[in-house]
């Protein structure tokens, strides 16, 4: 048998497996469209041949077979995947394939087509890589079709050249597998970052896969004692599962190295048992598994702390399962995982396991957010780092007093949680109490918090703000608010720190900023005499939209009650807001530094004059805040 024969037989049985699960699905009139796709993308490819030397029609109906296949997908996928490629590579129009083969097919087609410009507003990866993700506002399937699409380019990646390999290995690391892994596609997800590395480092690879080939062998008595027993134990118990080891991946260890800073021997967790059963409903299947960890958890000590229940609370992809950590006979940690076979099949099949209108339409608003969120944060040189990031990382999911659950990018704080709550909760937020405990609004939150908002409706978000939330609903609120609030039209010197009512003098700068002194100030006086002429007057007035952090330092002799007086003074009678004080007493002499916020220098002064006359208090002056 010659090698062409070779590739036509292997296309045509991937396209007799396509049809056959096709036939399961659809009805005649739609079965005779996807093979009319067939043979125009056939026809349309019919001169040309990939790298490897096989017609280039063994990719699109690769392609086609993992769509249907491995990710479930429908019909019009389908015929998308066979004809993904005529619009790049060959003469034929997005019009035509709308024409021959409806919108739907069409805006498939047109989103996995690579951009081709003349200049780039980003650079070509970059752009296409927007294109892809701007997709997702309507149709969750053209993401799915990329991936399907760049899955068997990675399987088939050994017939590029080096420089070709690297590049394709790198997108697919800092892009393709973190978006499977935010769809919950896990196998996919796994299998890019493992191609990946394999064509990036392929020694290296190498190395890692033969060290976990050895570790599997050297463990295999161990674990496979641990398993018979759990397996025993829940013989006995009528609990019908299947257990198996999964060793983590090459990828995996790799990056727990590169995270940790440690070699292969120092990274835990390199392998996990998972113990399936079956159960019909979720009632039953929570009902199971929690049967399961009890029997278990009678015989094997369990590690304190250990569990994570995603079955309750699963992550934002959908993951569900539920996790925890075993002493075995050898006195070493087994991380067990226990999973229902849905659960192990909606884990693989990710956003396209359950597909219900309802279903789709609530994961594509979360995608969305986190969309957003990307966008906002990252700009053109941290795009793809960002993107890596956010979609690797696991939502936290913290809940209010009354339980309700609210899902968060990690490391989210408290302001984060007010402003999901409510806009109006998030820009009128004083404080947190997170389990219980009173906190800042700035504390960042952990998976299973439980997290209270304490308002004020005087209160009003601060400029720091911004840099203590991540989600796009916080920023936006906090920039829009501090957007609409007035802005002093100039900078106060930070070295005489000048208030409204002082007398002040205004120096202009080569770009037109105003920087404000005091008359008084040695750097003003410089300026004054070596740069006379940018010297500009400046209209500073007290405002009730601006206050002024102010120190003074209080002297004098210690008695009762002298520090109550002095805090009535600036809070009960000024109503002003401290916000630090510190005193120390020596030989019966007191020493008292308080910061507190004023509107103008003649506040300042009225505080000061009042605490002067406070019985025992000898001296008050306002000094530099450092």
């Amino acid at each position: 048998m010659t090698m062409t024969d070779m590739y036509r037989k292997k296309i045509q049985a991937d396209v007799d497996v396509i049809f056959s699960l096709l036939a399961q699905r659809v009805d005649e009139k739609q079965l005779a469209l996807t093979r009319e796709a067939y043979r125009f993308a056939e026809f349309a490819h019919r001169d040309q041949k990939r790298k490897s030397g096989e017609p280039y029609i063994s990719h699109p109906v690769a392609v086609a077979r993992i769509i249907i296949e491995e990710m479930g997908l429908g019909v019009n996928p389908v015929m998308a995947a066979f004809l993904h490629d005529t619009i790049e590579d060959c003469p034929y129009s997005i019009d035509e394939i709308r024409e021959r083969f409806g919108d739907d097919v069409a805006f498939l087609v047109g989103v996995v087509t690579k951009l081709k410009k003349e200049k780039y507003k980003h650079s070509k990866q970059v752009d296409n890589f927007r294109q892809i993700l701007s997709s997702v506002e309507y149709d969750v399937r053209a993401i799915l079709l990329k991936l399907a699409d760049r899955l068997h380019n990675m399987r088939t990646l050994s017939s590029m050249p080096s420089a070709k390999r690297m590049k394709i290995a790198s997108e697919t690391e800092y892009f393709y597998a973190p978006l499977a892994n935010r769809l919950g596609l896990y196998d996919v997800k796994s299998e890019l970052e493992n191609l990946s590395l394999r064509y990036r480092c392929p020694a290296e690879y190498q190395k890692l896969e033969k060290l976990l080939a050895d570790l599997q062998e050297s463990e295999k008595p161990t674990v496979d004692a641990f398993i018979a027993k759990a397996q025993e134990i829940l013989d006995a118990n009528g609990v019908e599962v299947r257990i198996e080891l999964r060793m983590r991946s090459p990828y995996s260890v790799w990056r727990k190295m590169q995270t940790k800073g440690c070699d292969f021997y120092h990274v835990d967790g390199k392998h996990y048992v998972r113990i399936i059963y079956k159960a019909e409903g979720t009632k039953e299947e929570k009902e199971v598994c929690m049967q399961i960890y009890s029997l278990l958890t009678e015989y094997f000590k369990e590690m304190p702390y250990s569990v994570v229940n995603y079955i309750n609370t699963p992550k934002d992809n959908g993951y569900r399962s539920f996790h925890m950590k075993l002493l075995n006979m050898r006195g070493k940690w087994e991380e067990v995982h226990i999973s229902s076979e849905r659960m192990v099949r909606n884990n693989r099949l990710g956003c396209t396991a359950e597909r219900t209108d309802e279903n789709v339409m609530e994961w594509l608003q979360n995608f969305k957010e986190v969309l957003k969120d990307i966008a906002f944060h990252s700009d053109d040189n941290d795009y793809l780092e960002y993107v890596k990031s956010t979609f690797y990382n696991d939502n936290i999911i913290a809940f209010t007093p009354n339980g309700d659950s609210v899902k968060l990018p990690k490391n989210a704080t408290a302001l984060d949680f007010a402003f999901d709550i409510h806009s109006e909760v998030g820009l009128h937020a004083v404080y947190a109490r997170v389990n219980g405990k009173l906190c800042s609004v700035k504390t960042v939150l952990h998976r299973g918090d439980c997290v209270e908002i304490g308002v004020d409706k005087d209160a009003k978000p601060e400029a720091d703000w911004l840099g203590h939330v991540l989600t796009y609903k916080a920023k936006s609120n906090i920039s829009r608010f501090l957007s609409n609030r007035p802005k002093l039209e100039y900078q106060r010197c930070q070295c005489c720190h000048p208030l409204p009512g002082d007398e002040v003098a205004g120096f202009k700068d080569a770009d037109g900023n105003i920087t404000l002194h005091k008359s008084n100030c040695p750097v003003a006086i410089k300026l004054a005499s070596q740069q006379g002429d940018s010297i500009v007057d400046v209209c500073f007035e007290e405002s009730e939209d601006f206050l002024f952090p102010v120190r003074i330092c209080i002297r004098g002799v210690d008695r009762f009650h002298l520090l109550t007086d002095v805090v009535a003074c600036i809070t009960e009678q000024q109503n002003l807001s401290i916000s630090k004080l510190v005193t120390e007493t020596k030989d019966r002499i007191v020493e008292t530094i308080v910061d507190f916020q004023v509107h103008s220098a003649k506040e300042l002064q009225h505080a000061i004059d009042s605490i002067e006359h406070i019985n025992n208090v000898d001296e008050v002056a306002r000094v530099d805040i450092e």
